[in-house]
C-alpha cells in the first residue's frame, strides 16, 4: 500500500524520498541489561551536593548530570544531606493569590516562583481562594469536589 520495506531501518516511499528510521538512542552507554545502573563517580557525587548545597535544585541537577530527580534526592539522603523545604513563603503565596487573580494560570505562576502548579494550587486552596475551570470560569462547589476526587 505505497510503503516497501527493504530493511528494518529503512522505509522507501513507492514515490518519494527514502526515510531512515533511527533506532532509540540510549540515554547512557555501557550495559543494557536491566542489572545495570548508571552511576556518579565520587567527583561527581561531591560536584552534585556541592551545587544542591549552593542553592541547584533537585530538578536542575537532574538535568545537569542526565539522571532522574529521584536519584538525585537519593544521592543526598544517602550523604545524610539536609534537604530544602520547597515551597512558599507567606508573602509568595499572597503574590501567587494576586497573580492568580489577575488570570495567570497556576504553571505560569509556578515557573515564575519555581514550585510546582500543584504546590500553588495546594497553597491557594489553603487560602480559600475558588479555583477556575479550564475555560477560566470559577469552579462551582460540585466541579470542585469533582477535581479534587480525581
Amino acid at each position: 500500500m505505497g510503503l516497501t520495506w527493504h530493511n528494518p531501518n529503512t522505509q522507501v516511499l513507492a514515490e518519494g524520498p527514502e526515510l531512515t528510521i533511527q533506532p532509540p538512542t540510549l540515554r547512557h552507554s555501557g550495559p543494557t541489561d536491566s542489572t545495570h545502573r548508571f552511576r556518579l563517580d565520587d567527583a561527581q557525587t561531591q560536584q552534585l551536593i556541592a551545587s544542591y548545597q549552593a542553592g541547584s535544585t533537585v530538578y536542575q541537577l537532574a538535568d545537569q548530570f542526565d539522571i532522574e530527580r529521584r536519584t538525585v534526592s537519593a544521592i543526598l539522603h544517602r550523604h545524610e544531606v539536609p534537604m530544602r523545604r520547597r515551597g512558599l513563603t507567606d508573602n509568595q503565596i499572597d503574590d501567587a493569590k494576586r497573580l492568580y487573580q489577575q488570570g495567570w494560570s497556576l504553571a505560569r505562576i509556578g515557573n515564575h516562583m519555581n514550585v510546582t502548579a500543584d504546590t500553588v494550587r495546594a497553597r491557594l486552596l489553603e487560602r480559600d481562594v475558588i479555583m477556575r475551570d479550564t475555560q477560566g470560569r470559577p469552579r462551582t462547589e460540585t466541579s470542585t469536589a469533582a477535581g479534587e476526587s480525581r
